[in-house]
This record gives C-alpha cells, sequence and structure tokens, in this order.
C-alpha cells in the first residue's frame, strides 16, 4: 500500500508539502490567489461575492497599522497572519476547537515556512501576535455585523466593542476574487519595499 499524497500543487508549479513545507516552495502569487478564493465565515455572507480570507488579512493590517506603533516586519506579519490559509482553507473557530491539535500543528508548521520565504522570523512573538489578534477581533466584529447576519449585541459578546474604529473608514464590501488578489499582492509589495529602504538605511 502505498503512503497518501500529503503535498499539494500550486499554480506556480511549487509542490507544497503540508507535513514538513518547506519554505523554498512557498510562493507570494500562490498565497495571494489562494487566500482570494477562501470564505470567510464558511461562505456565509451577504453581497455578490464571498468574503475572501485575503481581503480579510487586508483589514486586519489596516486595523493593526492604525491603532499601533509598528514597523514594516510588524505589518507584514500582520498581512500574513492566516496566510497558511491558502493551503488548509478557512476553518471557523467552532470547529478547530473539535479538530484539536493535529490542524494546530499544521498551520504552525505553515506559518513557519511562510514566515521564513520572507525573511521573517519563525513565528511571530507573543507580544506582537497579541495585538494582531486585537486587530483580528475587531476586523471580525465588522465583519460579523456588516455582512454575517450577527446583531451588534452578538457580535460584542464573541469579539468584544471596536475603539477607535468605524466602520466608515474600512472596505468590508465583499470584493471579487481578482480584485481581492491584487490588492494583497500590492499591499504585500508596499510593506516588501519599505522593509528593503529601512534595511538599506540602517545600512548607510
Amino acid at each position: 500500500m502505498t503512503n497518501a499524497r500529503a503535498w499539494q500543487r500550486m499554480l506556480s508549479g511549487r509542490r507544497l508539502d503540508l507535513l514538513d513545507p518547506s519554505p523554498l516552495d512557498v510562493e507570494l502569487a500562490d498565497i495571494a490567489h489562494g487566500l482570494a478564493r477562501v470564505a470567510r465565515w464558511n461562505g456565509q455572507t451577504t453581497g455578490d461575492h464571498a468574503f475572501s480570507v485575503a481581503q480579510h488579512s487586508l483589514l486586519v493590517e489596516e486595523i493593526f497599522r492604525r491603532t499601533n506603533r509598528c514597523n514594516a516586519d510588524d505589518c507584514l506579519m500582520a498581512l500574513l497572519h492566516d496566510a497558511p490559509e491558502y493551503v488548509i482553507g478557512d476553518m471557523i473557530s467552532p470547529f478547530k476547537a473539535v479538530v484539536g491539535g493535529g490542524y494546530k500543528a499544521v498551520e504552525n508548521r505553515l506559518e513557519s515556512a511562510v514566515h521564513l520565504r520572507f525573511g521573517l522570523p519563525a513565528h511571530t512573538p507573543r507580544e506582537l501576535k497579541d495585538r494582531i489578534k486585537k486587530a483580528d477581533r475587531v476586523a471580525a466584529y465588522f465583519e460579523a455585523t456588516e455582512i454575517a447576519g450577527f446583531s451588534p449585541e452578538e457580535a460584542r459578546k464573541f469579539f468584544g466593542q471596536p475603539r477607535g474604529i468605524t466602520r466608515e473608514t474600512l472596505l468590508i464590501d465583499p470584493l471579487p476574487a481578482i480584485e481581492a488578489q491584487r490588492l494583497f499582492s500590492a499591499r504585500f509589495g508596499a510593506i516588501e519595499a519599505e522593509r528593503v529602504k529601512t534595511k538599506h538605511e540602517g545600512v548607510t
């Protein structure tokens, strides 16, 4: 009996091993393409298009940037906070709790591969992870109330009450996948340019 296949072929041509992912097999184009086609909230959102993980990632990074003193590396980790989902999809929190540690182990290995590919620490430092999670919960509140059918009272129970951020300033209307992909790639490029600039200034 042959072993089950544990890798996924990407459109870039890479074969990403899900159990032992290599940074060398991680490509930004694959991440942007995949995340733009993974639906948040299991697709249970209003509008003509799914609200993608790519659009959610842009939303979280924007909220994080507005509410924190942060450098370009911090912003990139915020943008990539759900990057493993380009391979394993977006599992809603109640189901993650049922699946348990196996899912988390795969997610952690993928996070490490993604981070190392782009010159980041293998895993987000705890203090930074907590700040990104706070921005994530703010994003989730507005997604829940604007497009996922939650009442404000219900959303506050699960995600807390946002402070200092209003819906009017956020891009929550679900975008076509190709547009979410383009915006995600563009934001990644802008952050990368800032990282290069910062490193260059540090050397000169």
